[in-house]
Formats: C-alpha cells, structure tokens, sequence
C-alpha cells in the first residue's frame, strides 16, 4: 500500500509546487496578506472560547456597573477590558471574537446550502435541458429580479412571525442560514449551467454515455469536476456577501439577537450610543466587519484572475 500510495502523494505535491496557482500566489503581495489576515481572523473565532477573557453568553461574567469603559488608549480605561465595553458591561475584545465565531459560522454555512442547491440546479438544468431547463431558470430569473437582501428581509420577516421571536432567537444561526442560503442559490444555478451547457458535447460526456454510464454519474462524476473553477470563485465572492447579508439583517431586527453577539448584532447594538460618545462600541466591530469582508473578496479576485484561462500567461 505504501508503495503505492507514496508516488501518488509525491506526484501531486510536484504538480502543485510546479503550478500556476501557487507560482501567482508566490508573486502576489496583496493575495499572500489577505490570506494571512483571513487565517489570523478564522482562527481567532475559532479559538475564541479560548483566547477571549470572558463568555459574553454567561450572564454571571458580566458587570453593568463596568458599561461603555473606553478602549486601552483613551482616559478612564480599564485594564480589564483593552478596547473597552459595551452597554451591557460585555468586554468588546470577547464579544468581538465570539461575533466573529458567529459571522463566519453563517457565512460558511449559507454558502455550502448555496452551494448544494445552485450546483444542482445548475447541473439539472444544463444536462437535461427542455422544460427542466425552463422551469428552473425561470425560477431564477424571478428570484435574480429581487436584491439578495430583499428577499432575505422578506423570507426572515415570515420566519419571525410565523414561529415567533423567541423561538427565531433560539434557531437563530441555523434560520440566518437557510434564509441567506435561500436567497443566493441561483448565482451558482446560472454559472454551473452555462458550464455545463459548454461540457455536455463534449467527447468525454458522449463516450461515458456510449459505455452505458447513468445521468446522475455522468453529471456528478464527469461533467462537476470540469465546472469547479468558477465555483470555487463564487464561493469566495459568496462567504463575503454572506456574512455582509447577516450584519444587514441584524442591523435591522431580523438577525442574530444582541445576546448573541455577531459582528452584525454587535454594530446594531452600539449604534444608539454614538452620540453619547461610546463610538467604540460599533466602530471596532464594524472595522473588524470590513478588514474581513474585504480580505475575502481580495481572495476572491486573486483566485479569479488565477482560474481564468484568458489571462495565463505561461
């Protein structure tokens, strides 16, 4: 087995350490940054129940009495709390990392349902064509006619009152990512089937059909593989969207509530205190919000122009 397998691995890592990919990568300062700001910031959250100096979710940790304490550098700080607190007493560096937990649990996971359905979709409708084919682009088509945000706000609106707040309150982070996975299906719909339509012709597809291959093997096994590269590209562009839809959502009522913090929720929750001089409450959050938005879609853009045959240079 290992002798097998061995040669295969050291293959591939060749192929790798010898690809355009990483070369582009090795030349690219802005895409190397945003990488390791992205991994800093994803594991930060992940680390957080371990790196963060309080539980914000443990009621017995916070103190009303320490409310709206500035940050490190500003007179009247606390020690305890480096970039100070927020309304309820909650220390802003937790809740922050917690928040960020949170934005990206949602971003990930609304952009795997996103995924799942839009590349089957996708996949239906290119392979099969005809009235599948219409039916499922013209459900796009209707869906794409209404902002992404819209009809989150229009579907969370229902979810809220139909089940009711405190039971929204409870499923929060699994109904963010239904709704926002709803809401964004049909870019990857439109994408994997213009992919496809470019695939099925193709010699490969009528020899799997000539050796008597079923559709679904013929569309998951042969067809997918080819389609990844712009996938992969939307994904990036779509975790970004994903958690921008969620600071929205919370921003406007319809989000993660303030007692769970996410870095939506968290700029919600100071915004009534700028005047009185908290600024800090939502400026750190929504600073965090940006440099990781903006890290994403750097990403994105690099893996782009990476994946695009047009632009290989050799």
């Amino acid at each position: 087995m290992t002798t097998t397998t061995t040669p295969q691995v050291a293959s591939r890592w060749s192929r790798f350490r010898s690809s355009y990919l990483l070369y582009s990568f090795k030349r690219d300062l802005v895409a190397q940054l945003s990488l390791v700001v992205f991994i800093a910031l994803v594991a930060v959250a992940v680390l957080a129940p371990w790196l963060a100096p309080m539980n914000p979710y443990d009621l017995a940790q916070i103190d009303i009495m320490s409310s709206e304490l500035p940050p490190f550098w500003i007179e009247g700080s606390d020690p305890a709390y480096p970039v100070g607190t927020d309304a309820q007493g909650r220390d802003m560096l937790s809740t922050i990392l917690y928040g960020a937990r949170v934005s990206l649990i949602i971003g990930f996971g609304a952009v795997a349902l996103q995924a799942i359905l839009g590349v089957s979709f996708g996949l239906l409708a290119g392979y099969l064509g005809g009235r599948v084919d219409a039916f499922l682009m013209r459900l796009a088509d209707i869906q794409l006619s209404f902002s992404t945000l819209m009809v989150a706000i229009v579907v969370g609106a229902l979810v809220k009152a139909i089940f009711g707040g405190a039971t929204f309150s409870a499923y929060a982070v699994p109904l963010l990512v239904l709704i926002i996975g709803l809401a964004e299906w049909p870019q990857y719909a439109r994408t994997v089937r213009a992919s496809v339509l470019a695939e099925r012709h193709k010699e490969y597809v009528d020899a799997a059909r000539v050796m008597g291959f079923t559709s679904r093997r013929i569309m998951f096994r042969h067809i997918l593989p080819n389609t990844l590269s712009p996938i992969f590209v939307i994904s990036t562009v779509q975790v970004a969207n994903a958690i921008i839809a969620e600071a929205a959502l919370s921003f406007l009522g319809l989000g993660m509530p303030e007692t769970q913090p996410s870095l939506g929720s968290l700029i919600k929750s100071g915004f009534d205190y700028l005047q009185s001089g908290s600024w800090w409450i939502t400026l750190i959050p929504g600073l965090v919000l940006v440099v990781l938005v903006l890290v994403i879609n750097l990403l994105g853009d690099w893996l782009r122009d990476v994946l695009n045959p047009r632009l290989y240079k050799g």
